[in-house]
């Protein structure tokens, strides 16, 4: 998560996009746009639901590793917003992850996907990257599509989607599809119940923080990657594990002098442009109460630190985005804005329409199983 603050306004209207190169482009709002850049609540994306059920029972299933551990729910949890309550996330038997797995909820509505927004077509492209990258589940999808053809209930969930027998195009179908569903819903912002120190920190969000100039919209992201002067997370060059799942996505990302650095350079893999090295994409601030610890490399604990490192002007980086001084607010106001970004957590997604029943993947051997036909 990061609250980007801007303490000084200019005229004109605030415009972010990305150009061709991927570079920001970026002027400040006025106070009139600060009134409309923040509104709520969620609005629920309409489903297919047959292609939603058949994906919520394959984010759960681990048959989609390659060793049939590791389910797309072992690290997005419902009880932690589809996140998993790391610094560090795991990953593949044999490697660690290098940042800090990010909440699900809301996901269908963002522009860009991972910490560094490599991904930017749609859902099915990254679902097809976290089931077959070696560092995270290490699936051969023509494997995948075998075993989810000799179980019965994809069969019929399969059919009922009416995408034929299963595949793995059906999969990356189903699973956006399921995804679709799990959006925030009932915060106190939504409802119009923040208390008298939550409703001064969004006074604060639009005003003084200057937050609202990243983090506007439903889902309070502009989809944009800056750098703030996020500190370095050191773990990640200790670990052995976590440095060989660097490496080899810095690899296949083509940085530079990988087995040597010692920076993670978030959306410079979009652009290999200097001055993108240290930006990552703006988080939703959404369901924050159970997304935590904070930044794309887990490296604060709490909502209150953030808020600190923010108000004396954020880190040190030369890329460091020139808006982000210090907000000189007093530790009132400091209360008031943790609170306010409290109020923006809703209900967990935890229900049996969000999470599937127990899914039984033992199995009696299969006679003479060289001759059966699938």
């Amino acid at each position: 998560m990061y609250i980007l603050p801007v303490v000084q306004k200019q005229h004109g209207l605030f415009k972010a996009s990305l150009l061709s190169a991927g570079v920001l482009s970026c002027a400040f709002a006025t106070a009139s746009l600060a009134d409309q850049a923040v509104q709520g609540p969620v609005k629920p994306i309409e489903v297919n639901q047959a292609k939603a059920e058949l994906g919520k029972r394959l984010f759960f299933d681990p048959r989609l590793s390659g060793d049939a551990e590791l389910s797309c729910s072992s690290c997005h949890i419902p009880e932690k917003a589809f996140s998993d309550g790391k610094e560090l996330s795991d990953a593949y038997p044999g490697s660690l992850g290098f940042r800090n797995t990010p909440t699900l909820v809301n996901t269908a509505y963002r522009k860009a996907w991972f910490h560094d927004g490599r991904q930017g077509t749609n859902l099915n492209d990254v679902t097809r990257e976290m089931i077959t990258e070696t560092y995270l589940m290490n699936m051969d999808m023509r494997l995948m599509q075998e075993r989810i053809k000799q179980d019965p209930v994809y069969v019929d969930l399969f059919k009922k989607a009416g995408l034929g027998e299963p595949s793995n195009g059906g999969v990356r179908k189903a699973i956006p599809e399921y995804l679709k569903t799990l959006t925030s819903h009932n915060s106190p912002f939504d409802k119009g119940e923040m208390s008298a120190s939550a409703a001064r920190g969004y006074e604060l969000f639009k005003g003084k923080a200057g937050c609202v100039s990243c983090h506007s919209g439903d889902t309070f992201t502009d989809d944009m990657p800056y750098n703030t002067g996020v500190p370095q997370n050191t773990t990640i060059y200790e670990d052995p594990l976590r440095h060989v799942t660097y490496v080899t996505y810095a690899k296949f990302m083509g940085i530079e002098n990988y087995m040597n650095i010692r920076e993670d350079v978030g959306a410079y893999v979009r652009t290999h442009r200097n001055e993108d090295k240290g930006k990552f994409m703006t988080p939703s601030l959404r369901e924050l109460t159970f997304t935590g610890p904070y930044m794309h490399n887990g490296t604060f604990e709490s909502l209150d630190a953030i808020i600190s490192f923010y108000n004396t002007g954020g880190g040190d980086h030369p890329n460091k985005d020139p808006r982000i001084k210090d907000l000189n607010l007093n530790a009132l106001e400091q209360k008031d804005l943790v609170n306010f970004l409290k109020s923006l957590s809703g209900d967990p997604l935890t229900g049996p329409e969000f999470v599937p029943e127990e899914i039984d993947t033992e199995y009696e051997a299969i006679t003479d199983w060289n001759n059966a036909v699938n």
